[in-house]
């Protein structure tokens, strides 16, 4: 059912329970797992002003990729790895699209009871809603 899964990861330890369900599914279904890291970009500064910046921290969140791709290939799984720039949930959706995503699967927070409208604005909120694919939310 699933071929092509993708993992947003913010390079936190809390992506390791998405990437443990991406894992099952991505077996059970012999599918590709797409790891995406989408680095924020700065609104109103063009990307020549702060490359030098933005390459480090590319750097820094490839090799952080790379141990995250790690287990998954461990497990004879199928990984790619993608990091984009510009408003996260934006590019989410947007590589999502372009790249034919059958499930997303990222992590979200959990909501608090007193106060729930203050998570509408969360990205994995966003992606929910915009996507045009499946979205499965890790709490």
């Amino acid at each position: 059912m699933f071929q092509r899964i993708m993992v947003p990861v913010d390079l936190t330890d809390k992506n390791i329970v998405a990437l443990n369900i991406a894992a099952q599914i991505a077996a059970q279904n012999k599918a590709s797992i797409t790891l995406l890291h989408v680095i924020e970009t700065i609104p109103d500064l063009s990307f020549e002003e702060l490359q030098e910046f933005y390459r480090k921290l590319e750097k820094k969140a490839m090799n952080k990729m790379n141990e995250l791709a790690e287990r998954l290939l461990e497990k004879g799984l199928t990984v790619h790895q993608k990091i984009q720039y510009g408003n996260r949930a934006e590019e989410i959706v947007k590589y999502a699209a372009e790249h034919q995503i059958d499930l997303i699967i990222l992590t979200s927070h959990k909501v608090d009871l007193e106060n729930p409208g203050r998570g509408w604005g969360t990205i994995s909120y966003k992606v929910g809603i915009l996507s045009q694919c499946p979205v499965l939310l890790v709490k």
